[in-house]
């Protein structure tokens, strides 16, 4: 399976068609005078938001849609047949950004939600249009509106209440199998989760919120390392970050390094982000035993001068998972309640989140450039004969 998460694509609204010259000719109808109708609209260009996909890769095969112009006018006063409009299917969760201006046009994030990207060209004026008391046998008709042409760019993040961040191999899969129905590939090696994973978490009637596992931090990640930041731009929507720790990691590091490792490079690639809530889970509590854990873990806590709410689990037999998905969902109901309740809370969340989403933007294209110059330098160099160029647009894993 494929996960796409850009795609650049031309968009080509419809012409619309031209308006005729045309006069009427019937018998007993000597002076009949000018009847050329107009042409009609050239289609629209629509991206709709589709729970029926969750992926871009069509997009990455067929990169040009073109909607169809209007019929030319008639005679008798019939003006030409407009032409249909178009919708292009897209993930709940699509940023829609005009590539020659970098104007995000719209953003997609629920059901149905449909966004106006090309606008069809308007039908010419039939003769019709033209005749006066001084002019009674116009021949003059005009052409149909070119219909608007765009190079768009779609760029998905998912649509999540929480996300997940932690070193590889920290328990994140093993988390979101435990508290949802997602089944990410789990595996005792780092880097299992290439792709983000969805999990809703039903807490009980009516009362549910988005989780995120999103592929793990590396140092150096925001200088490119690893899988880099390709996938951060997906906890840019998320009300909490969830930051899980290994307590007794496999491979001896510090936890406490290890923890300070994600908070550093949160902090290099976006500020802002660095800035959204977070709760600290020291993880796989069950690999220490039970006289040594109380220190060890007052121990971590101290060590990083953490001052925010932390909380114990085992994602491996569930132990205190519920108390996190219940807290968690505690937070995101009050949150939504003042949303609906203050207006100017409201709108301040919404500017954060727009702040928040153009520093990611701006800072993964500083990277995917740098890593486009290292590539040319490397050919050049006669080093790397790769010509593949694509940056974060494509990832295959086995589900």
């Amino acid at each position: 399976m494929r996960f796409i998460d850009e795609a650049i694509v031309t968009v080509k609204a419809g012409d619309g068609g031209n308006g005729i010259v045309s006069f009427r000719r019937e018998k007993y109808v000597p002076r009949g005078g000018p009847d050329g109708g107009d042409g009609g609209k050239g289609g629209d260009v629509f991206v709709i938001a589709d729970d029926n996909t969750n992926t871009l890769v069509d997009y990455r095969y067929t990169r040009r849609y073109d909607a169809k112009r209007g019929e030319n006018g008639h005679s008798k006063n019939c003006s030409g047949k407009g032409s249909d409009d178009i919708y292009l299917p897209v993930p709940i969760g699509t940023t829609i950004i005009d590539t020659e201006t970098d104007e995000v046009l719209g953003d997609l994030t629920e059901i149905g939600q449909v966004l106006l990207v090309a606008k069809g060209g308007d039908g010419g004026l039939g003769n019709t249009h033209f005749k006066s008391s001084t002019n009674q046998a116009p021949r003059k008709a005009t052409s149909g509106f070119e219909g608007e042409l765009k190079c768009l760019k779609f760029e998905l993040k998912v649509v999540a209440d929480v996300g997940l961040i932690g070193l590889p191999n920290a328990g994140k899969s093993t988390f979101i199998r435990q508290v949802s129905a997602a089944k990410p590939k789990v595996a005792n090696y780092p880097f299992t989760t290439l792709v983000p994973n969805l999990g809703v978490v039903d807490i009980g009637k009516h009362r549910s919120f988005v989780m995120a596992d999103i592929p793990g931090l590396i140092e150096g990640a925001s200088e490119g390392a690893g899988l880099g930041i390709r996938f951060l731009k997906h906890v840019a929507r998320t009300r909490r970050l969830l930051h899980l720790v290994d307590v007794k990691p496999i491979d001896g590091s510090d936890p406490v390094s290890n923890a300070q490792i994600i908070l550093n490079e949160l902090e290099r690639f976006s500020p802002e982000l660095a800035q959204l809530p977070q709760i600290l889970v020291l993880n796989k509590i069950d690999q220490v035993p039970e006289e040594e854990l109380n220190d060890l873990c007052t121990h971590i806590v101290a060590e990083l001068g953490w001052t925010g709410i932390v909380f114990r689990t085992s994602t491996l037999n569930g132990e205190g998972v519920d108390a996190v998905k219940y807290h968690l969902m505690n937070e995101i109901e009050r949150e939504r309640e003042r949303e609906e309740e203050d207006p100017i809370f409201a709108e301040a969340q919404k500017e954060r989140f727009e702040r928040l989403e153009a520093e990611v933007r701006h800072n993964i294209e500083v990277q995917k450039e740098a890593y486009r110059a290292a590539k040319r330098a490397a050919r050049e160099q006669g080093v790397d004969n790769d010509d593949d160029d694509d940056y974060d647009v494509e990832v295959e894993y086995a589900p």
